[in-house]
């Protein structure tokens, strides 16, 4: 069942929104050669706790810290740990707040070091594929509508969006209804309506689409091990078109 927001709700969560901005303009300075993945999730806690909000994924169904960090051919929910990051990894940053009983999530990918154009191609895809498929928001869309455009910017541009993973809807639960797949049909799905919230968050690979899980029981993998990126952003949909509710301008 898909659970609408009032004005109030929205309020609350963009507030959480603006913890994850605080976190993102702390860490991003941070992916530099030598850091390990287990300070950047420490920092993320520390600006979590430091403004009153809660780590969303801590204890999340066993997750063991407050980040999921991806490196390379690593999608997602990677979990930090002692390894340091090195010149031309891609690191992909995924972090949720829970602020007074609401859930907002948020991730971003970056490259550490000089940067590589094949590379920031397939990071700039994963997050232009989201502003494209937003700029073309009308009225009336179902998540169909949004998906296509999020699948036919990426492959566009030469890159596949990974299928066994989607957005979702979210609010008083980190995950709610609707799922938001990267990729369908137009006019399948949920009809978008005032007081929906989503998390939509394409994840690019720079290979085949296809993914594997690590005996770890987290840490999605590309099959053919090549490289992935992932943005995601928590839209709030009101009478007056959308709010992203975690845009900062870091990417």
């Amino acid at each position: 069942m898909i659970e609408l927001k009032s004005k109030r709700e929205i309020q609350l969560m963009q507030e959480g929104g603006e913890i994850l901005k605080k976190v993102f303009v702390a860490v991003q300075p941070m992916i530099v050669e030598g850091v390990t993945t287990e300070a950047l999730d420490a920092l993320a806690e520390k600006v979590i706790l430091e403004h009153g909000g809660k780590p969303a994924f801590k204890g999340y169904r066993g997750f063991p810290k407050t980040a999921c960090i991806s490196l390379n051919e690593a999608v997602v929910h990677g979990i930090p740990d002692s390894r340091k990051l090195k010149n031309g990894d891609v690191v992909s940053f995924d972090i949720g707040v829970q602020w007074k009983r609401f859930y907002t999530d948020a991730a971003r990918t970056w490259l550490v070091g000089p940067a590589d154009p094949k590379k920031k191609a397939l990071i700039d895809t994963a997050k232009n594929s989201l502003d494209e498929a937003l700029s073309a928001y009308q009225e009336g869309w179902r998540i169909g509508d949004l998906s296509i455009r999020i699948q036919q910017y990426i492959e566009d541009h030469g890159f596949q969006v990974v299928r066994d993973y989607a957005g979702h809807g979210i609010g008083r639960q980190l995950h709610e209804d609707p799922q938001v797949p990267n990729y369908g049909k137009a006019g399948r799905g949920a009809k978008i309506e005032s007081g929906l919230v989503i998390a939509i968050e394409p994840m690019v690979t720079e290979g085949h689409y296809a993914v594997e899980m690590l005996e770890d029981g987290w840490t999605v993998l590309t099959k053919d091990r090549k490289n992935a990126s992932h943005y995601e952003d928590t839209f709030a949909f009101t009478e007056d078109g959308f709010i992203n509710l975690t845009s900062d301008g870091v990417h």
